[in-house]
């Protein structure tokens, strides 16, 4: 088969959620119609634990004979995911990593298998404690946590990032895998926001998302009295949505500038690009 009619067969594994891996198949063809990738999900649901959650749903995916692994969890430090980087490891498909920021801890292990990874400091652990969360609860913080994602540019450094392996795939060469934690620069690099009122809404949102797990944190982890907890829970949460809040206030700004930069893909899964919201794409 010519390199032209290549189509590339894309494993994602998900065990436990994280905001950016809601949507992660959509980020390479947001319209179902790229004809050069094959996408199948496997996923643990919520569990992690045990490792074998992890581990069985990997073996599951390379049922699917992929040639291109993107695993998403949170903490991708602890001992299920990294049983299932040995997996994938052992089968010497390329793999790319998306995580938070705790698997910060687990860089140096990933590297040495020769895996990429792009760790996303804001997105931002949830208050998961059960006289708080809910499925509402649960449903709020996350439509909340992907606008952050969304309009800070992070799900967009993603979406290049993921692209730039898939061209190299599927043109013959091989990939560079990316190697990147998402700060609020890179992040803000990437939107390439034209109004600096709206980029500078857009990395306080990024900022105050990424501090949420500090207070997530220490309410899930450290506190054990139920008066203590529930106020920093809901702290958290408020802190997601005002973070979503500034980030519609930023679009709002780009729009009202015609400003706004969409790159889509065209169906052969090269990106294309336009600002203006009458222009073509090219």
């Amino acid at each position: 088969m010519s390199e032209e009619g290549k189509v590339l067969n894309i494993g994602i594994l998900k065990n436990g959620t994280i905001g950016s891996s809601l949507l992660l198949a959509f980020l390479m063809d947001e319209r179902a119609e790229a004809n050069r990738i094959n996408v199948r999900e496997v996923t643990s649901g919520a569990k992690m634990h045990p490792a074998n959650h992890c581990v069985d749903t990997m073996k599951k995916l390379l049922e699917f004979g992929s040639e291109l692994i993107i695993m998403s969890s949170p903490n991708a430090a602890l001992g299920g995911p990294k049983a299932a980087r040995e997996i994938a490891k052992e089968a010497g498909i390329p793999t790319i990593i998306i995580s938070d920021s705790p698997a910060k801890k687990a860089v140096e292990e990933i590297q040495e298998k020769g895996m990429g990874y792009i760790l996303v400091n804001c997105d931002s652990m949830i208050g998961a404690r059960r006289p708080f969360l809910d499925p509402v609860e649960m449903s709020c913080f996350n439509a909340d946590l992907l606008k952050v994602l969304a309009i800070t540019g992070a799900l967009q450094l993603i979406a290049e990032e993921l692209n730039k392996v898939i061209m190299d795939m599927l043109e013959g060469r091989t990939p560079t895998l990316p190697k990147i934690i998402v700060d609020s620069t890179t992040a803000i690099k990437t939107a390439k926001f034209a109004n600096p009122y709206a980029e500078a809404k857009a990395i306080a949102a990024f900022e105050l998302a990424a501090s949420v797990s500090k207070v997530t944190g220490k309410a899930c982890f450290k506190l054990q009295e139920r008066s203590d907890y529930m106020p920093l829970l809901a702290a958290a949460h408020e802190m997601m949505r005002t973070a979503a809040m500034m980030c519609d206030e930023a679009r709002e700004l780009e729009k009202s500038n015609d400003t706004v930069i969409r790159r889509p893909h065209h169906a052969k899964q090269h990106m294309l690009t336009k600002v203006k919201l009458h222009e073509k794409e090219a």
